[in-house]
């Protein structure tokens, strides 16, 4: 199984760790692409500070940012487990998973990155600001841009088994399945229940999407699930208590889009 996250904007500052090494990073297939985009947003954020703050999108409470990320060849590392911040991380509790849980999630996670297109929780990373939104000048967008050398490594990474896509929609232009590879891959929507004057209302979350997705892997990883395609993860997911609705796509090789239906938030 491989599941594919999104990063958090508010990310850990700080390290413990030693300085950047991009050739220790896992997925050794990017370092190439990783390095193109790490010169340029060093080098924008060494230069005129008010255009790296309009090319990041920084409000003037985030200027700090800057500095930041122009030290990133320096500063030092801590575990992606520990950069990324924020409501879906906070839920799924990856530092107080077990021990086996925890090498689970090393193997099978993936964090989407506009810096580092993506890596896995044990790879040692500085605390940084770069969206897959950005635009840098000599790249330009970088959805665009990790298109191409994500497309030549991740089917690999995600060898004959399940994908699952909980990426938010700026990081999913990165990398969509392909082919065989879609039609093993699959989407989740969450979506909240409640009962108004006797009649079912529901609506797409946003913040508590989040929150439930967290705890959608969490409650995988804790189990030790292993589905190996879409269909055996909506049973796996209905072992664990929660509501699926969906299934197969009407045409084959396509991503199954599969709504988990919560009535608390």
């Amino acid at each position: 199984m491989l599941v594919l996250l999104p990063p958090s904007e508010g990310k850990a500052a700080g390290g413990t760790g030693p300085a950047l090494d991009t050739a220790a990073l896992s997925l050794p297939g990017l370092r190439t692409a990783r390095e193109a985009v790490l010169s340029e947003l060093v080098a924008l954020c060494e230069g005129d500070t008010d255009k790296a703050a309009d090319v990041l999108g920084l409000s003037p409470g985030l200027r700090g940012e800057i500095a930041k990320n122009a030290a990133l060849r320096t500063a030092l590392t801590r575990p992606a487990a520990e950069i990324y911040t924020g409501v879906l991380y906070d839920a799924l509790g990856l530092a107080t998973l077990a021990p086996a849980a925890r090498r689970a999630a090393d193997r099978s996670l993936l964090i989407f990155s506009g810096l580092w297109g993506a890596v896995r929780p044990s790879d040692a990373i500085p605390s940084y600001r770069c969206s897959m939104g950005v635009k840098l000048p000599g790249l330009g967008a970088l959805g665009a841009y990790w298109r191409e050398p994500l497309a030549a490594v991740l089917p690999e990474a995600a060898g004959d088994g399940l994908v699952l896509d909980l990426r938010s929609a700026a990081y999913a232009t990165a990398w969509k399945p392909k082919g065989e590879l879609a039609g093993r891959t699959a989407t989740v929507r969450v979506l909240h229940s409640r009962t108004v004057d006797g009649v079912e209302k529901r609506s797409v979350v946003s913040h508590f999407n989040k929150a439930t997705k967290g705890r959608i892997v969490r409650d995988l990883l804790t189990a030790g699930a292993a589905p190996t395609g879409p269909a055996g993860l909506v049973t796996a997911l209905r072992d664990l208590g929660y509501v699926v609705e969906g299934g197969a796509p009407a045409k084959p090789g396509r991503p199954w889009a599969l709504d988990v239906v919560v009535t608390e938030l």
